[in-house]
């Protein structure tokens, strides 16, 4: 009896040790969560009065308490800077990292290519970041150059003196696979870095996860820019051609046109001339993000870990929630600040799902009803706060699509 207890107790310890074994080898590189409840609590955010401009509504969200620090270097700083490279997957051999981030390395310091990079691919692009702060990317933010451009599809963070990694992305522009400019970013277009897709692009990449839903956004967010009516300004009109076909279908190139860039800037003017008054008062207040409304109604919102991070990534957002608001819908009553807490607050059971790099970060979607919401939290030496958090309203099929899903 003795021998056959010692017998089952060693075939327990056996299998223990070898699911143990095979879940800390899974967790070397990325961490996930099965689905499951999403937790009820309160947002901790707090709704202030709203900011206006045409169609558009953005509810300053603050938070109470000590925010953290920026640490993180954006993508447009990182490019413009000359310290993150982007590359397309079939020239990754080209890359380097300058700074080792602890000692010497092997390969002194060249990337080495992995066995899958077998040539360039739509949805791969290869990064490093070679800065010493670690690199935050958000879903949305274009890359341009390359074979084709290219929007981030999750966010996430990139460690500092970073080895090179897959930066998963779809493209915005079909009908091109012939190189720009090797280098994202090192093109005449280098402005462009300042763009992100609207919300219903951003959409598509973040809940679809589907490259054609992307490409159809795409199409039906440029012409709708330019069915939208002509900008106000005496100016533009006299100097903007009338033009009913832009002859192109990139969503950067779309919205670099003068008639589309005049519709969008009509609509940002008031709300990015006066940045720095605008930025000050919001610092003043800890604001860290907001909550968008297009024809009275709340589609989106984005809140950052510090008043820094919102500063740094205003004019950018700014602009796509302005893209955004030149699409046709329903006019809604004009929703209040009651309204703006309550989709932030609001939950109702719903599912989990989780995805990340062990130490670094975990993206975590929760889908709850008729909304879903992205959270990035560092896990970072120092942090363990969440940097980023996207929630949007769902729409039409995405609602219907009930069963979540795992981030690969």
């Amino acid at each position: 009896m003795r021998n056959l207890v010692r017998s089952q107790f060693l075939q327990i310890t056996i299998v223990g040790a070898v699911v143990a074994a095979c879940f800390g080898i899974f967790h070397q590189r990325h961490v996930y969560a099965a689905a499951g409840p999403v937790d009820p609590r309160p947002s901790g955010y707090r709704v202030l009065a709203p900011l206006e401009s045409g169609n558009l509504l953005l509810f300053p969200v603050v938070q109470s308490g000590k925010l953290p620090v920026s640490q993180f270097i954006t993508l447009d700083e990182g490019i413009k800077s000359g310290e993150v490279e982007v590359t397309e997957a079939g020239t990754v051999r080209g890359l380097v990292r300058r700074r080792p981030a602890q000692g010497p390395r092997p390969d002194n310091g060249v990337a080495r290519p992995s066995p899958e990079y077998r040539g360039d691919q739509v949805n791969t692009l290869v990064l490093v970041n070679n800065s010493n702060k670690p690199l935050l990317l958000l879903a949305g933010e274009i890359v341009t150059g390359g074979k084709q451009d290219r929007v981030i599809a999750k966010d996430r963070i990139v460690p500092a003196g970073s080895s090179p990694v897959d930066l998963g992305v779809f493209c915005i522009e079909p009908g091109r696979w012939t190189e720009d400019s090797a280098n994202f970013g090192a093109s005449a277009k280098t402005s462009a870095q300042s763009i992100m897709v609207q919300p219903t692009v951003r959409e598509k990449a973040m809940v679809a996860k589907d490259q054609h839903q992307v490409w159809e956004s795409v199409h039906g967010a440029i012409g709708a820019a330019l069915e939208a009516p002509a900008p106000s300004s005496a100016e533009v009109a006299v100097n903007t051609p009338d033009m009913t076909n832009i002859g192109t279908t990139s969503y950067v190139r779309a919205m670099q046109n003068n008639v589309l860039s005049a519709k969008v800037d009509e609509v940002a003017a008031p709300l990015s001339k006066s940045r720095e008054q605008i930025l000050e008062k919001l610092r003043e207040e800890h604001a860290v993000g907001v909550v968008v409304a297009i024809r009275g109604e709340i589609v989106w919102a984005d809140m950052f870990s510090d008043s820094d991070l919102l500063g740094r990534y205003w004019t950018k957002l700014v602009r796509s929630y302005a893209a955004e608001s030149l699409t046709d819908g329903h006019q809604h009553s004009v929703p209040t600040i009651s309204d703006a807490q309550h989709f932030l607050d609001a939950t109702s059971g719903g599912t989990e799902t989780s995805f990340g790099d062990v130490g670094v970060y975990r993206y975590r979607e929760l889908r709850s009803g008729s909304t879903e919401t992205f959270v990035l939290e560092s896990l970072l030496p120092g942090t363990g706060y969440d940097v980023h958090v996207s929630k949007l309203k769902l729409r039409g099929e995405l609602r219907r699509t009930s069963s979540p899903v795992i981030l690969r």
